[in-house]
């Protein structure tokens, strides 16, 4: 029983050789599902880019009329553009933000935390449409803006910033979070100033996380389509002049061309990502002490203010939409009304799309759910076979990359080829839910890693001496221990499918139109208010499933989970 008792690879050598091969062959089934969902479609998508219309190879042909084209070509640097201005507006916000909640004694942390956080619960083009609202044709504020218009770069970096803002703080928190209290008294030691000390030894420490967030944001917006639809007006992006060769032109080739143009930036910003990452060493020693803030009334009270001031232009921007969808006519009669809310007069699709969504939320975050958290169970607990899970790990780690749009027009290549027998899930909900789980499994496995590697081996090698199947182990042991990173995976998935667009844009049909699609019918056709309704529905429903989400952590951490919490 001491030997059994050892982790590593002696486990495997108590393991009964039954569950090797069922490890190794559910391994092989997920690298294939991974293949079919992921890498698959995008082949299909780079090889319809080097043919014409007939199926015939054409080489570069493509690829040279797209940059002979100055209206295609146009978009592309448009796009770069409005990334890099929203990426160097977004993270000093989202950096002081978090220096506020990190490092500073101000008061309601969690309120304000709360409250950055909004954003996500929301479809990306929500505050596009508060932003018509406000600085509109027909917008109370529209006399700020000095003659300039809303529709076009301007409204995309303005709802970019709101859309882009949590994701920023999310890591940057993390990033500001992890500090050796050593250097700040080394720092105050030596007479440095809290300027040099900030600039030596605060962003230093945060520098990776400082760049992770900007390539995030860079790629978040260089791939989302529902801001620039709804406000871009006559500024092309890539985004919308794929939804153009595709939807309005039925241009394929040129669409899938446009589409690897997408694909590259995000490409190459998730490349440099995990360059800079590799590069990343560790901030805490075993010996470091924990940073604990000490109160500044100076620095507190400014800080309190400035993230009161972000705090409510965020409230402002969800709010102006929330009161959009109760109003009769905006601007001219302000009563408020429920009548927006009667989507089947605005829509064919009704409450139907809403519910749709629902569906597609259930079944993303269910399936999901088990088939990320198996998978990453499958790497990390295994042994042998180190090529196969490479191999997976990699494919796992792929949709990182790829953006949503881009995804969803390469499912259109592979699921609607004739030779592919899977294409009877086309224009179904099955297919929606494939997507969705495939575009967002990278976030979702790596967060079930995270949990895994927290648990010892010796669980597993405990469970193979005693000759005790894995599956016994995993739904005994493993699934309750990562019980809390099971809910954050589910909550994460379900929200996600509530809120895109762009991953399905290109999927849906008359029976499984989605309420995210529905909103950019709808203000399409002009029905500006019905469109802010349906997007607020979509937050409601978020905001719901994220109390429950709340309110269930807080009872396992009292019940089940107790045991975490050390007791003096």
């Amino acid at each position: 029983m001491a030997r059994a008792a050892v982790p590593g690879p002696g486990s495997a050598r108590l393991r009964p050789a039954r569950d090797e091969i069922a490890m190794r062959v559910l391994l092989v089934v997920l690298g294939l599902w991974l293949v079919a969902t992921v890498a698959l479609p995008l082949w299909s998508l780079l090889s319809k880019s080097f043919q014409d219309f007939n199926g015939n190879f054409v080489g570069l042909a493509n690829y040279a009329r797209y940059v002979s084209t100055p209206s295609l070509l146009a978009s592309f640097w448009n796009s770069l553009s409005i990334a890099l201005v929203t990426t160097a507006i977004v993270i000093p916000l989202a950096f002081v933000y978090a220096y506020a909640l990190t490092r500073s004694c101000m008061r309601w942390k969690g309120l304000f935390q709360a409250l950055a956080l909004i954003p996500i619960l929301a479809p990306s083009l929500l505050a596009a449409i508060a932003l018509i609202y406000l600085f509109g044709n027909q917008g109370f504020l529209k006399s700020l803006l000095f003659g300039n218009s809303i529709y076009g770069p301007l409204g995309i970096v303005i709802a970019q910033v709101f859309y882009c803002f949590p994701h920023a703080l999310m890591i940057l928190v993390t990033a500001l979070a992890m500090a050796d209290a050593r250097l700040y008294e080394a720092a105050s030691a030596l007479g440095a100033s809290r300027t040099r000390t900030f600039l030596t030894v605060t962003l230093p420490g945060a520098k990776y996380g400082v760049i992770s967030a900007s390539f995030v944001v860079f790629t978040l917006v260089v791939t989302d389509f529902g801001i620039a639809k709804v406000i871009g007006g006559r500024f092309n992006v890539l985004a919308t002049d794929v939804y153009k060769q595709v939807v309005g032109q039925q241009n394929f080739e040129m669409g899938a061309v446009v589409g690897m143009m997408l694909l590259l930036p995000a490409v190459l910003a998730f490349v440099a990502d995990r360059i800079v990452q590799r590069r990343q060493v560790a901030v805490l020693s075993a010996r470091a002490v924990p940073l604990e803030p000490r109160p500044s009334p100076l620095r507190d009270w400014i800080l309190l203010v400035y993230c009161t001031t972000i705090a409510a232009l965020l409230l402002t921007i969800l709010g102006v939409a929330a009161w959009g969808s109760l109003i009769k006519f905006w601007p001219y009669n302000l009563t408020l009304t429920l009548a927006n809310y009667e989507f089947d007069k605005f829509d064919a699709s009704g409450w139907s799309a809403y519910f749709n969504s629902l569906e597609l939320a259930a079944w993303t975050a269910i399936c999901g759910t088990a088939v990320v958290f198996l998978g990453a169970y499958l790497i990390e607990k295994s042994r042998g076979f180190g090529a196969g899970r490479a191999i997976v790990q990699l494919l796992a780690m792929l949709p990182l990359a790829v953006p949503g749009l881009v995804l969803g027009l390469a499912y259109i290549f592979f699921f609607n080829a004739r030779w592919n027998p899977l294409g009877f899930v086309y224009a179904t909900m099955a297919i929606l839910v494939i997507n969705t789980v495939a575009h967002f499994y990278t976030v979702s496995h790596l967060t079930a890693v995270t949990a895994l590697k927290q648990l010892d081996a010796e669980f597993e090698s405990v469970g193979a001496s005693l000759k005790v199947p894995f599956w016994t182990t995993l739904w005994r042991v493993t699934i309750p221990v990562c019980s809390p990173a099971i809910l954050d995976i589910f909550v994460y998935l379900f929200v996600n499918a509530m809120t895109t667009v762009s991953a399905v844009i290109f999927l849906y049909s008359t029976n499984s139109k989605l309420a995210s699609i529905t909103v950019v019918n709808m203000d399409e056709a002009g029905f500006t208010a019905a469109a802010a309704a349906m997007a607020m529905t979509i937050v409601a429903t978020s905001a719901v499933v994220k109390l429950v989400h709340l309110a269930l952590n807080t009872l396992l951490a009292r019940t089940t989970h107790a045991w975490r919490r050390r007791t003096r």
